[in-house]
């Protein structure tokens, strides 16, 4: 984490602040490692605070040794103290996490305290997501150890699935699969879309029976010591139909083009080309309406962006879904999913179930 805090404070001048105040949870996280829920951290050259109420102080005080713990009850004097000891003038705020009422708060209560040492409130943004971008090498076991339980939920709960059960069941099998296999729970809403609901890449699922020969899109993933994993795998119960052979085999092709292609260097736009040009040139490119990956950790939609246009460059370390699809009206859809790693050679898959 004292690695964390000097890569955070060199930043702190580029931004044009002296200060850094963080409320975002993934963020407050990962700078330095307090797993609860309420609190902010302040950030200077010189110091390192780690403001919660009383429920958490002293879990607190275990989590994050590189950082002072102040208990705070609800109001913001204890921001006005930390300025007025660190002398900061320009404090930089979340402004993509911190809501308007919250700013106003901020703004009227170090007004008050502070009067003419107030210091001017900047709006931030990706400061400590610059640095969450690269996982190293404690993470990457974190991030492995949630694509194992997903893996294996996955493996476990596909071959009992049979006609007639329905969407909801199949999900919450799985996440009960999880949970058995270690997960703090799922990292997201399991998706189960079964046949026509499978056009619809966020579906819900829903008290539908599940039918033979049907497309079943299977999208999930398993929080593990607060890393998150994300897979999908697409599959049916009985004997597939060519339709759903075809447009299976279609994106599979898609996917393994990007993963065995992918280098250190592109964009994330360059990287979603190599997928969508394959789904386009079958004929199916309006039928491919989503971004091809994104990246994972904390949050389970983190940088990098690997999307149309997407100008993040894709560099060693950096974590990222593969998960091209097709979705047709009336029919369903195929929508298939790795976690990868991006290293030197190129992207190595970290998930491993059977597609």
């Amino acid at each position: 984490m004292s690695t964390r805090l000097d890569k955070i404070r060199a930043l702190l001048p580029q931004k044009g602040i002296d200060a850094l105040l963080i409320s975002m949870p993934e963020n407050r996280r990962y700078m330095s490692g307090f797993t609860g829920s309420a609190g902010y951290l302040f950030i200077t050259d010189k110091s390192a605070i780690l403001g919660t109420d009383f429920r958490y102080t002293e879990q607190a005080a275990g989590q994050s040794p590189h950082f002072e713990v102040v208990r705070i009850s609800g109001n913001w004097s204890w921001l006005a103290d930390q300025i007025k000891d660190t002398g900061a003038t320009r404090l930089g705020f979340e402004s993509h996490h911190m809501t308007v009422q919250s700013y106003h708060a901020l703004s009227d209560a170090l007004g008050q305290q502070l009067e003419d040492t107030k210091p001017a409130l900047v709006a931030t943004s990706g400061i400590a997501e610059q640095l969450r971008v690269y996982k190293d090498a404690e993470e990457l076991a974190a991030l492995q150890n949630a694509v194992d339980v997903a893996d294996q939920a996955m493996e476990s709960v596909c071959p009992t699935i049979t006609v007639g059960m329905t969407e909801k069941e199949v999900a919450w099998r799985l996440e009960v699969a999880m949970r058995e296999r270690g997960a703090e729970g799922p990292s997201f809403d399991t998706i189960v879309a079964a046949g026509p609901n499978g056009a619809m890449p966020h579906h819900h699922p829903s008290d539908r029976p599940i039918q033979a020969g049907e497309p079943i899109v299977i999208d999930m993933g398993a929080k593990v010591d607060g890393y998150c994993s994300d897979i999908t795998r697409t599959v049916c119960v009985g004997e597939q139909d060519e339709m759903f052979r075809r447009i299976y085999d279609i994106v599979l092709g898609s996917q393994l083009t990007a993963i065995n292609i992918v280098k250190p260097g592109m964009t994330g736009g360059e990287c979603d080309e190599l997928s969508r040009t394959v789904i386009a040139e079958a004929g199916y490119g309006d039928n491919f309406g989503h971004s091809l990956g994104h990246g994972y950790g904390l949050a389970v939609h983190e940088y990098p962006r690997v999307g149309p246009k997407a100008e993040d460059i894709l560099e060693e370390g950096m974590v990222f879904t593969v998960e091209p699809g097709i979705y047709l009206s009336g029919w369903g859809g195929v929508r298939i999913e790795d976690d990868v790693v991006l290293e030197e050679s190129g992207a190595r898959v970290l998930s491993r179930s059977k597609k």
